[in-house]
């Protein structure tokens, strides 16, 4: 462990690490869904001065921690009796009398094999349907995503340079400043005008690389609702499924 990390396990909050930052001006406290708390630090306050903090903040991090879990209570735990779509595919989990678990894409199915003896919620299987799960968002998002940036863009007369879809799990997508629009294949888990509204929302990028007034203006312009469309959007959290 580096000297400017220390990891202490607090008897409320659990595990904490503490990071000291070059770039950090002020003692920062960041929770996420399936993460230990962090708390980023300038160089030249001691690790003291921040337990001391931590100490400080302790009502508002409890409050806070108490969103977290119940974000956290939302994850699905897939079993023989979950009934989950995409767009295109079906869960289906089949157990079979012997054998290894194994997952495929198959005739629009996500076929989830597996033994009698096969724990379904130990973290390996949940994991592996999972993948599975990923792996048709994937397949759809390569087929659906370019053709209907390419409409849209061609509608408002946005262009760009190229789009590129990845596994992102900390945003649904974003513009480059040399017009390159990168797309979370999780975008598929979304309704499709939510999809529309953030493909758009990227596109006014490739104009306006912020969200000043402008860039709003020119958004609302090609879709009224845009405010209370991306308000609906913050009901979907893009790491949790």
């Amino acid at each position: 462990m580096a000297f400017s990390e220390k990891v202490i396990i607090h008897e409320k909050f659990g595990r904490v690490t503490f990071i000291k930052s070059s770039r950090a001006r002020r003692i920062n406290i960041s929770m996420k869904p399936f993460e230990p708390l962090r708390v980023t630090i300038p160089m030249f306050v001691s690790f003291k001065r921040a337990e001391e903090f931590l100490k400080e903040k302790e009502r508002w991090i409890l409050k806070n921690l108490d969103k977290i879990q119940k974000l956290e209570d939302q994850l699905t735990i897939f079993d023989t009796d979950t009934i989950y779509n995409t767009h295109e595919h079906t869960l289906e989990i089949v157990i079979i009398n012997e054998g290894s678990p194994r997952i495929s894409l198959k005739d629009k199915k996500i076929l989830v094999q597996l033994p009698e003896d096969a724990d379904i919620r130990s973290d390996k299987i949940q994991e592996m349907i999972r993948w599975g799960v990923q792996a048709a968002w994937r397949k759809e998002a390569k087929k659906f995503l370019p053709v209907r940036l390419g409409e849209l863009s061609r509608k408002y007369q946005l262009p760009f340079n190229k789009v590129v879809i990845k596994n992102n799990r900390s945003r649904w997508g974003s513009c480059s400043h040399k017009n390159n629009i990168n797309l979370s294949l999780h975008l598929m888990r979304l309704p499709e005008h939510l999809i529309d509204y953030i493909l758009l929302h990227e596109l006014v990028h490739t104009v306006h690389k912020n969200h000043g007034k402008k860039f709003w203006k020119d958004l609302i312009k090609m879709e009224p609702e845009a405010k209370s469309i991306d308000r609906e959007l913050k009901e979907y959290r893009i790491e949790i499924y």
